[in-house]
């Protein structure tokens, strides 16, 4: 089967909360069995990166990282069309992805689980040549992954922390032009935010399947300001799909995007992670391109 190498977010809440030495011992047990070898790290956050590039060029069969979307983004991008498989504990904020593949939200549950966990093939998102597991988001969501950064580690905790970001988020977007080329479709449109997911989300923010081999994407019309609130609150709370009255959200599917702007760049939050992005940005779904431990 191969060595194990397990790569944790040494200042993650959960591994705090839990105790560093407690996780490490739980990991062993869990994973015993899975590989000829299991070795676990406690990494800097500064550090994780250069750590899983490393571990991608490395002889091991199987990397399992502790930390947000953020960091298994990077993963995922390091790790896909290789022979490696990719495992994900969930010590972030969202944890959409590790969510997605079946990991519970307690992380005790998660690490005695990720040792039943099987390899799966799931399909992966691309925008300008890289890769991404759950969504790539325009407008509104750039604005919500800059004010977020901005109030990580709020004194008054987490949920008045997306609070506060969504206000921030909601002052700072405006109304924007693009013009968007699918295979089957091209339209010019004044919106206030675009998302693009990997596969089809369903209410609450959670994808029925990771392997359907489509993009979904998500334009929010510009309709005036209560239009752009009540659709903002939709999108944050994961709950446009369960309202009749889609204030101005539409989707459609596609196998590949292109989306260009008056401009050479734009911001887009992909995965958690705030990119300064080339124009056109060019979309497009890698069935089966990645391995991945899923319950």
């Amino acid at each position: 089967m191969g060595d194990t190498l397990v790569l944790l977010n040494a200042r993650a809440g959960a591994l705090i909360d839990v105790g560093a030495d407690h996780v490490r011992a739980a990991l062993a047990s869990s994973l015993k069995g899975r590989g000829d070898r299991v070795e676990v790290r406690l990494v800097r956050p500064g550090y994780l990166k250069d750590e899983i590039e490393q571990a991608a060029q490395s002889d091991i069969s199987t990397l399992i990282v502790g930390g947000g979307d953020g960091s298994a983004g990077c993963a995922v991008h390091s790790l896909a069309g290789s022979n490696k498989t990719l495992g994900v504990l969930p010590f972030g904020t969202m944890n959409l992805f590790a969510t997605d593949l079946g990991m519970p939200a307690d992380i005790q549950k998660a690490i005695e689980m990720i040792g039943d966990a099987r390899p799966k093939k799931i399909d992966l998102g691309r925008v300008n040549g890289r890769y991404f597991h759950s969504l790539s988001g325009l407008g509104f969501f750039s604005q919500m992954a800059r004010a977020r950064e901005e109030v990580r580690g709020h004194k008054l905790g987490r949920l008045f922390g997306v609070g506060l970001a969504a206000i921030r988020a909601l002052r700072r977007t405006s109304p924007f032009t693009l013009d968007f080329r699918t295979e089957s479709r091209r339209e010019h449109v004044e919106a206030l935010a675009v998302l693009v997911t990997n596969n089809r989300f369903g209410p609450n923010w959670r994808r029925p399947v990771l392997d359907e081999g489509v993009l979904e994407v998500h334009i929010v019309e510009h309709a005036g300001a209560l239009s752009k609130l009540k659709a903002s609150a939709n999108l944050i709370a994961g709950t446009w799909r369960n309202d009749d009255d889609t204030d101005g959200i539409r989707s459609l599917d596609a196998r590949h995007l292109v989306i260009s702007r008056k401009r050479s760049r734009t911001f887009a939050s992909t995965d958690g992670e705030l990119r300064r992005e080339q124009i056109p940005m060019r979309y497009e779904i890698k069935p089966g391109a990645l391995t991945v431990l899923s319950l």
